[in-house]
């Protein structure tokens, strides 16, 4: 239920907001410091207000969220510089393929057919490259995706297929991280960079440590991620426990990542096929 809509016997902030624009133009009511608060960007922006602000960017999403009863996610991740054009060599084209079965995935999570007792609803980081390859397929079905889009110097803007009721900003890496995972059900990484090496491993690291329960985090395209990282090796060092490689597992298509989350979202829900 939207909380502005239920009975009060006290104006609302609206309402009170209103009536101070009705105040007779003086000194006084000019002054900064008769502003009401809420409505006082300079004073909400100050350094000092920055736990202010952390609050209110996980409160905003998680209110909308609630609200329009999103229950169960499956994070998409990967490089915004995936292409969408065919390549002039193998690795474009390996790469091309990346978008394609990210588009696929975001498709079959959509349907959430097969065993998956929940309405799966895609997640991504908002941008262009994977993300929108994600957000595409939800769309391709007709069905709502969200995009967690972040403030960066060089301005990243939504790609166009969010549902633009689900596409948010944010200023704190922080924050955004724990809306990727509040309601996730699974974690699929396709090839990227630091910002989808990030996240990766802030979820391993809460698995790990168990600060969050298990699911599914697949690494798609395993001869790619057994190039850039070798984590028998942290293993083999002592740096991790050799169990711990069990945390994740490799995929070489949506089909296959798909049929991985509805397995295990049908366990976690004691039911079958």
């Amino acid at each position: 239920m939207n909380s502005d809509k239920r009975p009060s016997r006290f104006p609302s902030s609206r309402q009170d907001a209103a009536y101070a624009q009705k105040a007779p133009d003086t000194p006084q009511t000019r002054s900064p410091a008769y502003r009401l608060a809420y409505k006082d960007k300079d004073f909400l922006q100050r350094q000092d207000l920055r736990p202010l602000r952390l609050q209110l960017e996980l409160m905003k999403p998680e209110v909308t969220l609630q609200e329009h009863g999103v229950n169960a996610t499956v994070v998409i991740f990967g490089s915004a510089r995936t292409p969408t054009a065919k390549g002039t060599n193998a690795h474009s084209d390996a790469r091309i393929a990346d978008y394609e079965q990210a588009r696929e995935l975001g498709r079959l999570i959509s349907r959430s057919e097969g065993g998956c007792p929940e309405q799966l609803m895609v997640v991504t980081g908002g941008g262009p490259g994977i993300m929108e390859a994600g957000n595409r397929g939800a769309q391709d079905e007709g069905k709502d995706s969200i995009g967690l889009n972040i403030v960066l110097p060089h301005e990243q803007a939504p790609n166009p297929y969010i549902t633009p009721e689900f596409s948010f900003q944010f200023q704190y890496f922080a924050i955004r991280k724990m809306h990727f995972l509040i309601r996730a059900r699974a974690l699929v990484c396709f090839p990227g960079g630091f910002g989808t090496m990030d996240e990766l491993f802030e979820t391993l690291t809460l698995i790990q440590t168990g600060k969050m329960r298990p699911m599914p985090v697949l690494l798609y395209r395993r001869e790619w991620w057994e190039t850039i990282m070798n984590l028998p090796a942290m293993a083999d060092a002592g740096m991790i426990d050799h169990k711990d490689l069990d945390l994740i597992q490799y995929v070489e298509s949506a089909q296959e990542a798909w049929d991985i989350i509805r397995t295990w979202c049908a366990e976690q829900n004691g039911t079958t096929d």
